[in-house]
């Protein structure tokens, strides 16, 4: 890997989970040097949502434009959405900090909430995204069918979407981009045992509309050297991420760093911030 820093974007970071706790400076100050310019922070309930604002407002001044994040209700945490959740999900989205409505989606793989209450609190989100002029940060676990037939309800009324994590087949990968849906891309493609299929579909996907992520703590590139002692992933390793796409899609790293770049500044309205 080059050991240059190129600027990049991490659209996918859980930084209120509990594994960086009492290291979160030191977190994003190596961030920093590793030339990470800006982290979405995942939110995945109402109360991630407080805590992901809160990161933002405690790290502004000494990491200025760096932290941003996403206010929504992850489908394993359907089971608690309310009456009131839109609402609250409304006020928060308020706060200058959040860029997206998310994470959202369907997860049939570990159905942690029962369906029809995904599906419920999904449509819900994706009103409120629409209302609010907000992309949406999409998730979806073996429920490819149905998260499509949900999204071609409501494309036409969103400014945008990402499937952040995809890990699906060539068909939903197409299905998804067909709606003009954007990707992001993992470690998981680091993965010489999981990654396989999407190191040889990631070529498939247009330049424009691809983002990466680390989704830390968790998916630690599996090429990454020499290995940390934790297994807990962070952004500043998300250049092993990017030399991976780099080398399936037989392009340039400093090509893809700075489209992918690009694309996230403008897709999260970054430059506006």
């Amino acid at each position: 890997m080059s050991t240059d820093p190129r600027p990049l974007i991490d659209i996918g970071l859980n930084l209120a989970d509990k594994r960086f706790k009492g290291e979160t400076h030191k977190v994003l100050e190596r961030a920093r040097d590793a030339g990470i310019e800006a982290c979405i922070l995942t939110a995945t309930s109402e109360s991630i949502c407080h805590e992901v604002i809160d990161l933002c407002e405690r790290y502004a001044e000494e990491f200025p434009h760096m932290l941003y994040c996403t206010a929504g209700v992850h489908p394993h945490d359907a089971k608690h959405w309310h009456k009131a959740s839109a609402s609250v999900l409304k006020e928060l989205a308020s706060h200058e900090s959040v860029v997206a409505i998310g994470e959202t989606g369907l997860d049939f793989n570990r159905d942690f909430s029962p369906r029809p209450e995904q599906e419920l609190a999904f449509e819900a989100q994706l009103e409120l995204a629409s209302e609010l002029q907000l992309p949406v940060f999409l998730h979806e676990r073996d429920a490819h069918k149905r998260q499509l037939e949900i999204l071609q309800s409501y494309r036409d009324h969103l400014t945008d979407g990402v499937l952040h994590c995809f890990t699906g087949d060539k068909k939903a990968l197409f299905n998804y981009l067909d709606l003009d849906l954007h990707i992001g891309i993992t470690g998981w493609i680091c993965d010489e045992r999981r990654g396989l299929d999407l190191q040889k579909m990631v070529n498939n996907i247009p330049l424009n509309r691809l983002m990466l992520e680390t989704d830390a703590p968790y998916l630690t590139p599996r090429t990454l050297r020499p290995k940390p002692k934790s297994s807990r992933n962070e952004p500043a390793y998300l250049t092993w991420v990017l030399d991976s796409v780099a080398q399936f899609r037989d392009e340039s790293a400093d090509i893809i760093a700075d489209a992918t770049s690009t694309t996230a500044r403008r897709f999260f309205a970054l430059e506006s911030k």
